[in-house]
């Protein structure tokens, strides 16, 4: 275990902000992580858990010891006539295990191609894309307990995943770090392409036989135009989770603003597209010194070069301001906040 001091961050995270913490270790193996946490001298500082760093904002100079997670490998663990279950390693890129899955012909995440991040970080989010989550493939992951050291497995029930969240965020944050996740994939594809783009993209190419790979090439054709590529433009993607509502307060909504978009949700409720309220509010594109809101997509703020985690969390705060004023609509950050 190499401990480091005073290192700089900024090819750590996505925003390409020039944080530094004051400890930073990279972790490729279970052992490693056990005798970190163990450790009487390191035990009573902060810590923060970084994967790809594509969901992280730096605000300052962070006092405590950053573990990096980059424990590696994929495996396919048991199988039978209609499933498959897939292990993956934490810090696998989560793009790359899609891939896999995909050229596998394992079905159930192509739809979550392109999604930046680690393996790791995907259920502490339950990222979502295209009217499928991760939850949905979900069967379970290895975790061990920060407290003592114990590596405990989590079910799908137990995660307690909910839209962009799961226990991990809420009851046992900063309790556990996430080592393994094991998918139970589909033999037989059953497919999803009636959200958002998905089903114009494909016939735009052309696509006449539907099959995992198709999907996956139309996923990653609209996030390709849609979302900047952080290695040219700092950005961790989606700023802002999309708000969920309840019908009345949607109908209301509907009466002041005829074009207003939403998505019914289960038990009475309204999922409404930040994006769209934040292009209502005249953000789309704007452009404030080194940062800004991206030109193609109101959701993603970016780093022109040059611009701090207090520059874009300012701008966040004022984005989710000009939101409340005008459509009584709180709009909660996906990415999180490290000060």
């Amino acid at each position: 275990m190499l401990l480091q001091e005073h290192v700089s961050l900024k090819s750590l995270n996505t925003f390409g902000i020039d944080a530094q913490a004051r400890y930073y270790v990279r972790i490729d193996n279970v052992q490693c992580l056990h005798n970190l946490l163990l450790n009487e001298e390191l035990k009573t500082l902060p810590r923060l858990i970084l994967g790809g760093g594509s969901n992280s904002l730096f605000l300052n100079y962070f006092r405590g010891i950053v573990i990096h997670m980059a424990i590696d490998g994929i495996v396919t663990i048991r199988e039978d006539q209609a499933h498959v279950w897939v292990k993956s390693g934490a810090g696998v890129n989560w793009h790359t295990l899609v891939m896999y899955c995909v050229e596998n012909g394992y079905a159930g995440i192509e739809n979550l191609s392109l999604i930046p991040g680690t393996v790791g970080a995907a259920p502490i989010q339950n990222i979502g894309a295209y009217g499928v989550t991760l939850s949905e493939a979900f069967e379970s992951l290895e975790a061990m307990e920060i407290h003592s050291g114990e590596v405990h497995t989590f079910s799908k029930e137990d995660c307690a995943f909910g839209y962009r969240d799961s226990i991990f965020k809420n009851m046992l944050k900063e309790q556990y770090i996430i080592l393994s996740v094991t998918l139970r994939l589909q033999k037989k594809p059953t497919f999803r392409t009636t959200y958002g783009a998905l089903q114009s993209t494909l016939q735009t190419m052309n696509i006449r036989e539907l099959s995992i790979k198709a999907i996956s090439n139309a996923v990653i054709y609209i996030r390709q135009n849609k979302l900047p590529d952080p290695a040219l433009l700092g950005n961790a993607g989606s700023f802002f989770k999309n708000p969920i509502i309840t019908q009345q307060q949607f109908e209301q909504l509907q009466h002041k603003h005829p074009n207003i978009p939403g998505h019914t949700q289960p038990e009475g409720h309204v999922k409404v597209p930040a994006a769209w309220l934040i292009e209502q509010c005249g953000w789309k594109g704007k452009k404030r010194g080194a940062i800004g809101v991206y030109q193609q997509h109101a959701l993603v703020l970016v780093n022109y070069g040059g611009g701090t985690g207090q520059d874009i969390y300012q701008l966040a705060r004022d984005i989710q301001r000009s939101v409340k004023d005008r459509f009584n609509i709180d709009i909660i950050p996906e990415v999180q906040v490290i000060s």
